[in-house]
């Protein structure tokens, strides 16, 4: 098929390009590689495959409509995947307007291209974010989600409704995965594995949030990759027992779907630093601190929905994963 990846130079786009490529589908990648952090990862990230004959790149932004809609044109994709948004809970603190512009303005753009190319299926990245003030454990999708904490998960719920409002006008299909903690080699270095590591690595203090009482459900990158292909090929449908008496935040009547997609297996924090200390061989001070704005105590995915629908079943172990990615990183940083 020809799928085109937006955000393909980023830690999930990335490695969802890869496992594409290698199954035979032509892809073109749509990223902006602006400076959030260390663009250098991402061209490195983007080296692994910008050679390949059934790859193009675009360097673009997808709040920019025209440069977006040349690129759908001139590569005419049948499947969509957008992973192409500014991520992190807490600097949206800090710039709301890059959340504003690429979470919501980018994304109007893409149901528009997808709208009017006649895209078979868009499958976008939603986040556990959007659980906010949510208490109940494991979050599922049946859940409403209506107090986010942070300007970013409101733009991830925002994403849901816009996609929803899509596919019952026109009837284009769509689903939403929302993303877990996801660690693993090539990951960002502003999220927690990549922080710990490197001061771990250095014999320097790490903080720890919540006094160290948060837990998250931590999923290696390679199972959300196998969940964004497994989803991609099952179009989004009707869902013929959709009852609007009493509504399922996530099915419709329209071709429309919204997914957890985690472990189904949180992790205390501490226990997650405790191995990543173990792994690199050398143990730190922990600074146990207050929660900070825009953060939730704790995450756990019921991944039931999408086991269901298209057979998605994590399987790497979090003694297995953080090993993995301490391998990556060692050879990374030594490069």
């Amino acid at each position: 098929m020809r799928i085109l990846v937006t955000g393909s130079a980023g830690f999930v786009g990335a490695a969802l390009v890869e496992r594409l490529l290698a199954r035979g589908d032509e892809v073109c990648g749509i990223d902006n590689h602006n400076d959030y952090y260390d663009p250098a990862l991402k061209e490195a990230r983007l080296a692994r495959f910008a050679g390949h004959p059934r790859y193009r790149h675009v360097r673009a932004d997808i709040a920019d409509r025209d440069a977006l809609q040349a690129a759908f044109d001139a590569f005419a994709p049948e499947r969509v995947a957008n992973l192409a948004a500014q991520a992190g809970v807490r600097y949206s603190l800090q710039n709301p307007q890059a959340y504003i512009q690429s979470n919501l303005v980018g994304f109007g753009n893409i149901l528009e291209a997808c709208r009017h190319g006649g895209v078979q299926h868009l499958v976008y990245a939603s986040s556990s974010s959007v659980y906010g003030a949510n208490r109940k454990l494991p979050f599922a999708v049946e859940d409403a989600v209506d107090h986010p904490v942070s300007l970013y998960a409101a733009t991830k719920k925002a994403n849901e409704l816009m996609a929803h409002t899509y596919s019952h006008l026109y009837g284009l299909p769509t689903t939403g995965l929302r993303f877990f903690t996801v660690y693993g080699p090539w990951g960002r270095p502003d999220m927690s594995p990549m922080l710990f590591a490197d001061r771990i690595s250095r014999g320097e203090p790490i903080d720890v949030f919540n006094f160290g009482n948060h837990s998250r459900d931590f999923t290696f990158v390679d199972d959300i990759i196998e969940g964004v292909i497994r989803t991609l090929d099952h179009p989004a449908q009707p869902d013929p027992s959709y009852d609007p008496m009493q509504p399922n935040p996530g099915t419709s009547a329209a071709p429309y779907r919204v997914y957890n997609i985690g472990n189904d297996q949180p992790v205390q924090l501490l226990r997650f630093i405790e191995l990543m200390e173990q792994a690199l061989g050398r143990t730190v001070e922990k600074r146990l601190l207050p929660m900070q704005p825009g953060d939730v105590p704790d995450t756990w995915a019921d991944v039931s929905a999408l086991r269901r629908d298209v057979g998605y079943a994590p399987n790497t172990s979090i003694e297995d994963g953080v090993a993995r990615f301490v391998a990556w990183y060692r050879d990374y940083v030594r490069r």
